[in-house]
């Protein structure tokens, strides 16, 4: 499948809107076209060797994305460490031991300065490397940050414990409607997390997760707070590396690994014909499996 036909999947048209939607500056996929036209070609080479040596950093580098760009705009706040003036959003409660790729991050960031010093920014750097790691045209053009957003963080980023009310206010107060976040929330078809995100889901007996599935999410993620927190589970059962309709019929089924994620299908009727009608479209791909550009 060419990656014209990516086009098709919502979640991904929808995470390009929210790399232009939180960033005030004008944007253009071509912003470095005059200054350093070897800067795309350069970011997709370095992120295509991160992903070979490690898949999951395909995932990796579009969680940073999306958390740099919840707090304070895609300006890349995300990425600045401590110092005598800034406390740092890696240390966010919502951040550590969660968001990764920071290294990959900070290796393209040398290889293009080495190159054109001053040029590209981290923030479209953070950005092109997520762009990367799944598909689609990018506008450039974003500043770098000098400040920390560490003490919006928690306010400004979606909990795996969050209720539908709370995440739609939380969606809607950066410009996204219900049909965006459940588009967004499609890119959790890949990816992983933590048994301390989902242990609670899958202990509770309740009557929005299938027993089946809780069972064998259990085999991996003790009861015990504490034993194997760090344990990772993939977000998706059936195709954890394809971004495929899978996440969608995943919460038809009650299988929906986060409570937030399960939410979007058990919270109301309105959503629930928005999850189906995503699942319709994804089925209207001819049964085939769309796999990310690596």
């Amino acid at each position: 499948m060419g990656f014209r036909s990516w086009r098709s999947c919502i979640f991904i048209a929808v995470f390009l809107i929210l790399s232009s939607t939180l960033c005030e500056v004008k944007l253009s996929p071509t912003f470095y076209d005059q200054t350093y036209p070897r800067a795309l070609s350069t970011i997709r080479k370095a992120v295509r060797r991160a992903v070979s040596h490690e898949r999951r950093m395909a995932t990796s580098l579009i969680h940073l994305h999306f958390h740099n760009c919840f707090v304070q705009g895609c300006d890349a706040s995300i990425l600045l460490d401590n110092s005598s003036i800034i406390q740092s959003e890696k240390n966010a409660p919502n951040n550590l031991n969660s968001v990764r790729g920071y290294e990959v991050i900070d290796n393209i960031k040398s290889k293009v300065k080495s190159m054109c010093p001053s040029v590209v920014s981290c923030a479209d750097i953070a950005a092109v490397a997520a762009k990367d790691s799944s598909i689609a045209v990018l506008k450039l053009g974003r500043s770098d940050s000098t400040t920390s957003g560490l003490s919006q963080v928690a306010t400004n980023l979606p909990s795996f414990r969050d209720n539908l009310d709370k995440l739609i206010t939380l969606f809607r107060s950066k410009g996204l409607n219900a049909r965006d976040m459940v588009a967004l929330s499609g890119s959790h078809t890949i990816g992983q997390a933590r048994c301390l995100t989902f242990r609670d889901r899958i202990y509770s007996n309740g009557t929005n997760i299938d027993a089946g599935f809780a069972t064998t999410r259990r085999r991996h993620c003790l009861a015990q707070n504490g034993n194997g927190d760090a344990n990772l589970a993939p977000l998706e059962l059936v195709t954890p590396n394809s971004f495929d309709n899978n996440y969608f019929r995943n919460l038809i089924q009650r299988k929906g690994l986060l409570q937030s994620d399960q939410v979007l299908f058990s919270g109301g009727m309105d959503l629930q014909t928005l999850l189906s009608r995503n699942t319709t479209r994804a089925q209207k791909l001819s049964g085939l499996t769309l796999h990310p550009p690596w």
